[in-house]
Parts: C-alpha cells; structure tokens; sequence
C-alpha cells in the first residue's frame, strides 16, 4: 500500500500531467508557456493571501462551496488552470498547488526541449541585449532559452537571472551589499 507521501506525489504529477497535456492539446509550446504565467500567478495570489488559503481549504465549506469560490475567485484566470485549481480546492488538495506548479513547470520544460529563464533588469532590454543573453544562456544550458523579462528599479543596476532554483545576482545593489558585509567585517576587528 502506498504511503502519503507517495500518494501525493502521484496527485501531484496527476493533476500537472493533465495541465500539460491539455495545454499542449490546445496550442502547442506557446499555450503551455501561457499556463505557466497564469500558473505562477495564481501561486503567488494564494500564497500571498492568507484568507484565501483559510477559505479555499475550510473543511467546514463542502466540496462543492470550495469549487465554485475558486472559481469565482480566480475568474478571468485562464480556464485551463482555473478548471484544475478548482478540482483541487474540491478535493481539498491546494496544499499541493507549490508542487503542482513546480512539476507542471519541470515538465513543460522538459516537453518543450526550453529552459525558461527570468531576467530582472531596472529597463527594459533592447533587441540586441536580449538576442546575446538568450545565446549566451542556450549555449551555456544546452536548450532553446525562453527569457521571462522583468522591470525592478530596485536593482539599480546591472541584471539578475534565474531557472530552475539557480541564480545569477549581478545587480548594483547585490555589489553595494556585499560591500558593505565585506566593510563591516573588517572594521569590526577592533581597529581605530
């Protein structure tokens, strides 16, 4: 008999399979990068909301109260992504949405030959700038490199990426803290 933690990862792959799958049968690479966004959207919401976790998993709301409120909450989401978060809500699975979204993210990755890579700049990136950094990153990771392009100010400078849990920090403001970690711990020698 499978033990918990195999049972949810097989719901896991279930429900990130079906996305892939229908995603891929409704458009190709370009629809499943479209469920991704959406995806990584709806995570953020509920992980960012803490009321909307209480009431999507409130055993006190029937299966059938938990569908419909996912669905009215995440009305304008993309259908396909919200027809599967609201099967979970039902079911009472949305404390496996982070694993969800990470395996459908894996797998379209894997099944799309790619590697999406986030790139944070404080300006947009030009044609030029984006044409190197995408043949750099295919070159360096061996796929067809997808850039998910952000806006930070915050940043100051220089430019940040990341794929798959690894990250590359070359921004002004990573340089100006470790800076001063670095200036702090030579003063804190004691030293006049």
């Amino acid at each position: 008999m499978p033990n918990n933690r195999l049972l949810a990862k097989e719901e896991v792959a279930t429900y990130s399979g079906m996305l892939l799958d229908a995603a891929l049968e409704q458009g190709g690479a370009e629809r499943v990068l479209e469920v991704r966004e959406q995806l990584d959207f709806v995570l953020r919401t509920y992980r960012g909301n803490a009321d909307l976790r209480e009431a999507l998993g409130n055993p006190a709301y029937s299966p059938e109260q938990r569908h419909t409120l996912a669905v009215n909450v995440f009305d304008g989401i993309d259908p396909l992504a919200v027809s599967v978060i609201a099967v979970m809500a039902e079911r009472g699975d949305l404390d496996k949405l982070s694993s969800t979204v990470n395996a459908y993210r894996n797998a379209a990755e894997e099944k799309l030959g790619v590697a999406v890579v986030d790139v944070t700049t404080v300006v947009a990136l030009d044609d030029h700038l984006r044409e190197v950094i995408t043949e750099k990153l295919s070159a360096d990771l061996g796929k067809k490199v997808v850039l998910r392009e952000h806006i930070d100010a915050s940043i100051l400078g220089g430019i940040i990426m990341s794929t798959n849990g690894k990250r590359i920090d070359a921004s002004v403001a990573s340089e100006l803290e470790h800076a001063r970690i670095v200036l702090k711990e030579e003063n804190d020698g004691g030293e006049c």
